[in-house]
């Protein structure tokens, strides 16, 4: 039978909170903003904090695991539909305005719930029905109004355990995903933020640097392409052209995802190019795997010795905060002046290469992950309809 999500979830938006309570700290209560909802999963490295001491009063908000969100508004509705459960390791967290919170009640199971959130029909349905000329955004009304055929709970079941198959081998890389990325990190830091790169005994320091390394500007290290937009009309969502990304709204954990392309070409990034966002938020970071077009709100960054690698996570560990560059009275932007003018250490030929080696190929690793993980999440999405419509047997 064919029912509405209201039907049989509780449905439910944060509340406003005042901002200049927030904190940065672990102790505190994670707060779920739009930007920490990914594909599937909470970005928590993205997190604000509420006094925990102010807690109180909240409860009805308070998130717990097997709870599904779904953000509300832009960018995250228009950048392709980002919602996620929570896992059982997540921590106790609190929901934000213009972030929903779907609870399955009595006939409907959690875990079918997330599928039916996650599918192309609901992401359809999202994009057909925002409103705002300004702001666009859904309402939990709207969502409550979606339609979808319901099976008994014991197909439900068993649609569920097989698509979680799939999800733990996402999961699973992710987690893989993520702790390569930490590693490359970390070792950048040990070189070239401590200076206990190998053979640092024997290395003397001068004016605050290693003897052999240099100070360089970014611009000395690589080529710097700003970003400009072509007209609105050339954009479409039919794949003619290149792909089109002009800020972060379709950032992943580390590669953009293609949503909007365009049939007009500006100025182009190239296939492993890092791309950093230049208007508010500026300083953010992902790299593309394709060759681009690149609008006026990021920049495509490529080193001249190509040592891409190196670059990558130096420019992670300069940019370790958003907005630590750029002017603007509202909205924090900068230019490429200002990109290009930004210093980095440089070290020896031989050091440089020995890192390059070693991050490069975790970086491979990284990349190799990222496939599977598309691969798997397509297959899963193209089996939930089978599955639903008895074309495939559960």
């Amino acid at each position: 039978m064919t029912v509405e999500i209201g039907d049989y979830v509780d449905v439910v938006s944060g509340p406003a909170y005042q901002s200049a309570s927030f904190t940065d700290d672990p102790s505190d209560m994670p707060l779920i903003k739009g930007e920490n909802i990914a594909q599937g999963y909470i970005a928590w490295e993205k997190s604000r904090y509420w006094p925990i001491g102010q807690v109180e009063g909240y409860e009805r908000f308070r998130l717990i695991a097997g709870d599904i969100v779904l953000a509300m508004d832009r960018p995250w509705i228009t950048a392709g539909l980002k919602w996620a459960r929570l896992k059982p390791h997540d921590p106790p967290s609190l929901l934000v305005q213009r972030v929903a919170r779907l609870r399955a009640r009595s006939g409907l199971r959690q875990d079918f719930l997330a599928y039916i959130i996650g599918s192309a029909t609901f992401s359809k349905y999202v994009r057909n029905i925002m409103g705002g000329t300004n702001v666009p955004h859904i309402s939990g009304s709207q969502i409550r109004r979606f339609k979808f055929p319901l099976p008994r709970q014991k197909e439900q079941a068993a649609i569920a355990s097989t698509l979680s198959a799939y999800d733990d081998l996402i999961e699973n890389n992710r987690r893989r995903i993520a702790l390569l990325e930490e590693a490359a990190r970390l070792l950048y830091r040990e070189w070239f933020v401590h200076f206990r790169f190998p053979g640092h005994e024997h290395v003397k320091i001068l004016a605050g640097i290693p003897g052999g390394w240099k100070r360089r500007t970014l611009v000395e290290l690589a080529e710097i392409v700003m970003g400009q937009s072509p007209k609105s009309q050339f954009y479409n969502e039919i794949g003619e052209g290149l792909p089109f990304h002009q800020g972060v709204s379709d950032y992943g954990f580390r590669f953009v995802s293609h949503r909007v392309f365009s049939s007009a070409v500006t100025k182009i990034a190239e296939a492993g190019d890092i791309l950093i966002s230049v208007r508010a938020p500026v300083g953010r970071i992902n790299i593309t795997r394709d060759r681009i077009v690149l609008g006026r709100g990021l920049a495509a960054i490529r080193s001249r010795t190509g040592h891409q690698s190196f670059l990558l996570y130096a420019m992670k560990n300069h940019f370790y905060a958003e907005d630590i560059i750029g002017t603007g009275a509202i909205y924090a932007a900068t230019n490429k002046k200002e990109l290009e003018d930004q210093i980095f250490l440089e070290p020896s030929a031989a050091l440089l290469q020995e890192f390059e080696d070693q991050a490069s190929a975790i970086d491979l690793q990284i990349t190799c992950l990222t496939g599977q993980n598309d691969n798997l999440a397509r297959a899963r999405d193209l089996l939930l309809p089978r599955l639903m419509n008895g074309e495939v047997a559960v």
